[in-house]
């Protein structure tokens, strides 16, 4: 068997990886949970697996999906990924979910009514819209203002509820009047050929569910799905995800439980609980070395955690020594706990103890 050309970078990789960073690195085909506790390297574990598939000629670039929540971090992790690899990082897919759904229907929406061209509506501009629609159904502004009907239309949209699911189920006259207000919005939302940002996605799943011939092109499009933040992910962030990774099933999902902030915004702590029940034979690998804080913080992390109700087990640790004693401090508000933040980091940088990044 020839020797792999790459085998120095491979090697490169692999330097200065703790042994669990490098199982997840090194894991091959098949899907793969990465839990990484806050301050573990899970960016640097994520990269280094993209740049180990290319090297290893189990993916080709265009054949890798890497999934973040934020522009500014799927730019971080491109530019990181283009350091270890190259040039050939400009012909990976790594994007927001927003971002990798507009790309696909600007491909395909004249098969679900909209033109290539379409426009995306900001959040500022579907409050206007619905604005436009609550006045025109008259309907009391105190009532019903229009960034709570908005909300409502959102919320039901992350659970892919449809404006004629939201009629049906109404009940109550409120219910009935906001269901009005979801039909009158998306026939108008259609009539402009213009796109929400919850439409991005929810477009996208009913591409796939209705439309054979593009469920078949997009399953087939990527040999490995990444997702960053998956605890952070809804109802219809999960059905892409599913529907991407179909072909293989190679789909590695890194993510902790502990840190899933968005629930107010339709996050579902379930898609990472319930990984390895709908990917039987998953591999798992955690990220419990700390690179970031003392152990003293990390026992009060940990013992807080430890509350939290069907988590999956797993404890952070550090080799940064005890560190100082952690000060508790009762504050009267948010503003008195900013100034005390803003005293704070400045004498800690006065004193030389906390430094700026070269």
């Amino acid at each position: 068997m020839a020797a792999n050309p790459h085998a120095e970078h491979l090697q490169e990789l692999l330097e200065g990886l703790n042994e669990p960073q490098r199982e997840a690195v090194t894991h091959g085909e098949g899907p793969l949970l990465i839990l990484a506790g806050a301050g573990s390297g899970k960016t640097r574990v994520l990269t280094h697996r993209i740049a180990h598939l290319i090297y290893t000629d189990e993916a080709q670039p265009n054949e890798i999906l890497a999934i973040t929540f934020t522009n500014k971090a799927a730019g971080e992790m491109k530019s990181r990924v283009g350091e270890l690899v190259g040039p050939v990082a400009e012909r990976m897919w790594v994007s927001t979910f927003h971002s990798m759904c507009s790309r696909i229907l600007r491909r395909e929406a004249p098969v679900l009514g909209y033109r290539s061209s379409f426009s995306i509506y900001d959040q500022a501009d579907a409050v206007r819209l619905v604005d436009y629609v609550r006045r025109d159904l008259d309907m009391d502004p105190k009532r019903f203002p229009p960034r709570r009907l908005q909300a409502a239309i959102s919320a039901m949209k992350n659970e892919l509820v449809s404006w004629e699911q939201a009629v049906d189920r109404a009940f109550t006259p409120p219910e009935k009047r906001v269901a009005d207000v979801y039909r009158e919005y998306q026939r108008r939302l259609l009539e402009a050929s213009a796109l929400d940002f919850d439409d991005l996605l929810v477009q996208t799943v009913h591409l796939f569910r209705d439309h054979a011939d593009a469920k078949q092109r997009w399953s087939s499009r990527f040999r490995h799905v990444l997702v960053d933040e998956f605890q952070d992910t809804n109802s219809v962030q999960y059905r892409l995800v599913r529907f991407l990774s179909r072909r293989t099933n190679s789909i590695t999902v890194v993510g902790d439980e502990d840190q899933s902030i968005y629930k107010w915004r339709g996050a579902d702590i379930r898609n990472i609980l319930d990984f390895e029940r709908d990917h039987p034979g998953a591999a798992v690998v955690k990220l419990e070395q700390n690179y970031r804080s003392t152990e003293t913080i990390l026992r009060a992390a940990n013992a807080v955690i430890a509350n939290n109700r069907g988590g999956i087990a797993k404890r952070l640790w550090s080799e940064l020594g005890q560190g100082d004693q952690i000060q508790v401090r009762t504050l009267e508000d948010e503003h008195a706990e900013a100034r005390l933040r803003d005293e704070t980091r400045n004498r800690l940088r006065d004193s030389s103890v906390l430094r700026s990044p070269p």
